[in-house]
């Protein structure tokens, strides 16, 4: 129907969806950092998105490929750029944990979850300019209470925080 430059819309039948252009893919990082003797903490960004009107609570996320001249990027190559520009984090490696697909109904999108090992403190994060990204060191043995005071702060909650509160990935 018509193409951006990081979506297109797409119709098939009767069904209409939203793709990403060129084959852009996109990687998701859980991020726990067990530094400084206070428990171990999910590091989380919040940003503002446009599509919600309002600033969401996430993991760091980022598109692989997106660039010119990237497009054969690695996926665990991507997470660990993403995951320092925006959290101010480098990891030695990320741990791959499958493909998932956010909302399967509307968007065909997929990404990869990673989980980062290795962590260490680089610098502030914020991302690039104009992102304007708040980092958050969550306390895990307090994820439930942590969410709920920031949806209480009228934050959005990205369904993929649901791994936090499942805690699976996080052990």
């Amino acid at each position: 129907m018509w193409a951006g430059k990081y979506i297109t819309a797409k119709r098939e039948g009767p069904w209409e969806y939203v793709s990403r252009s060129r084959g852009i893919r996109a990687a998701v990082i859980l991020a726990v950092d067990e530094s400084g003797g206070d428990g171990p903490h999910l590091i989380l960004v919040e940003q503002f998105r446009v599509p919600l009107g309002r600033a969401c609570l996430e993991l760091p996320a980022g598109l692989v490929g997106d660039e010119a001249g990237s497009e054969d990027e690695e996926a665990s190559a991507a997470a660990i750029r993403e995951l320092e520009e925006e959290t101010g984090y480098r990891a030695t490696h990320m741990r791959d944990l499958g493909e998932y697909y956010s909302s399967p109904g509307l968007v065909s999108e997929s990404f990869t979850l990673f989980r980062a090992e290795g962590l260490a403190r680089t610098g502030t994060g914020g991302g690039h300019e104009g992102e304007n990204i708040t980092v958050h060191r969550a306390p895990l043995n307090d994820i439930h209470a942590f969410l709920a005071a920031r949806r209480a702060d009228g934050l959005a909650i990205d369904v993929k925080l649901l791994v936090a509160l499942g805690a699976d990935f996080l052990r």
